[in-house]
């Protein structure tokens, strides 16, 4: 595998929630051809355990290299990013670049030093592994923060309920939480969360600065390409989208989370 400009980039889910990831790369690098996996036969990996998670990650990761030909990989989920970034990264040391949602946003958390105190809202998995509690403690010691499950979000949002009456009252519920008082950022540790960014944005009166997984990933991708010199000059396919377990519904949700309408291919990559 030659790591070529013109190969596309695999970009893999538990689910369809990464697709905010792969839209926020599309829109930012558009002569990128993308190529995704939402592995819905097997979601939501939340429970799941961690050698599981690393067994579909690491197999889902060598379709994309080695049958889809991709130059870099995209974890768009963070319970895989938690349970198996540091395998594939050192399994394809030297040969792809991996990246993951968790470190980026890290990394621009703690270079903003204007936060003092920054709120994490995900799911109650991402919450309960401590990941980016351990990680912000380790990196910036100083940085006050505080870590809230928001269970209801994903799914809410799934059903196609944001930017409405259900959705303010059930953010108002979350966002009024005493953990997340006195905060100057927010981290949406969720893929499905940049979807209700700008109501939470509302919710803040602009007052917090909001970090999107979806948008910060684009940009460490972006920035890793163009390190390496893999970023491609023009789009020379068109995007790719498979799924390893299809239904309509899956297919409808597509358009909440990808913002058009997008077909998806069932590819079974167990046999």
């Amino acid at each position: 595998m030659g790591n070529q400009k013109h190969q596309p980039v695999g970009v893999f889910d538990s689910g369809i929630g990464g697709l905010t990831v792969a839209n926020a790369i599309s829109k930012l690098l558009p002569n990128e051809q993308i190529i995704y996996f939402g592995d819905t036969a097997h979601m939501p990996y939340g429970d799941k355990s961690k050698g599981l998670i690393r067994l579909y990650a690491s197999r889902i990761t060598d379709f994309l290299l080695y049958e889809q030909n991709c130059k870099a990989i995209v974890i768009a989920c963070n319970t895989a990013s938690a349970a198996a970034y540091e395998l594939l990264r050192d399994k394809h040391k030297g040969s792809v670049p991996v990246i993951n949602v968790i470190d980026p946003m890290i990394e621009a958390v703690i270079a903003d030093d204007n936060i003092k105190k920054v709120g994490i809202i995900a799911t109650k998995t991402t919450i309960g592994s401590g990941v980016y509690q351990e990680k912000l403690t380790r990196r910036k010691p100083a940085l006050k923060f505080s870590a809230v499950a928001t269970p209801l979000l994903a799914s809410m949002i799934e059903e196609g309920y944001y930017n409405d009456n259900i959705s303010r009252a059930v953010l108002e519920s979350y966002l009024s939480n005493e953990e997340l008082k006195d905060i100057d950022a927010l981290v949406l540790a969720c893929t499905h969360y940049p979807l209700i960014k700008n109501e939470i944005a509302a919710f803040y009166n602009g007052q917090v600065k909001i970090f999107d997984s979806a948008e910060v990933v684009a940009a460490k991708l972006k920035w890793v390409l163009e390190k390496e010199g893999l970023n491609s000059e023009r789009k020379t396919a068109d995007d790719l989208f498979y799924v390893s377990d299809f239904t309509e519904s899956f297919e409808r949700t597509t358009k909440i989370f990808y913002g058009q309408q997008i077909r998806l291919e069932q590819c079974n990559i167990w046999r």
